[in-house]
């Protein structure tokens, strides 16, 4: 939890400024959540149709899907449910979406504008096996409530 709160702390001082800029956000929490921990992928799924859809947005790593439906995959499934989900075992995961076959493990965290909106998911690959946690949950949910004053 301390790691996350000097990344929190990081990211509110580098984005200062830049709250009616959610891309600006996401470009800037993805470098710097893949820099700090090192996973294999780290990014961004915006919402662009609500309740339907989701496209790549900002990201560090190979290359991500394109467009994720909601409900599909555990990026889809954090989107409809509006909730964070935490795989250990990405094969064990009903539906999984493989982008990047050395993905072993994935948590996926919603992420909420100033009206409340889902406006996107941030979703972190992992090339180890359980590699997330409650904790990591509850860090992540903390520097996204940054997007709660974007938009």
């Amino acid at each position: 939890m301390e790691a996350y709160a000097e990344l929190r702390s990081q990211a509110w001082s580098v984005l200062e400024g830049m709250e009616n800029d959610p891309i600006a956000g996401m470009a800037t929490m993805s470098a710097l959540i893949h820099h700090a921990f090192g996973h294999l992928w780290t990014g961004f799924y915006r919402v662009i149709e609500a309740e339907q859809t989701l496209r790549i947005g900002p990201y560090q790593g190979t290359l991500g899907c394109l467009d994720i439906a909601f409900g599909k995959g555990v990026c889809g499934t954090a989107a409809a449910e509006k909730r964070t989900v935490i795989v250990d075992a990405i094969e064990t995961f009903p539906g999984h979406i493989t982008c990047d076959p050395r993905s072993r493990s994935e948590i996926v965290v919603p992420v909420f504008g100033a009206d409340g909106e889902l406006i996107a998911v941030l979703d972190i690959d992992s090339d180890q096996i359980s590699a997330f946690d409650e904790d990591d949950g509850a860090g992540l949910e903390d520097l996204m409530s940054w997007f709660r004053g974007a938009a």
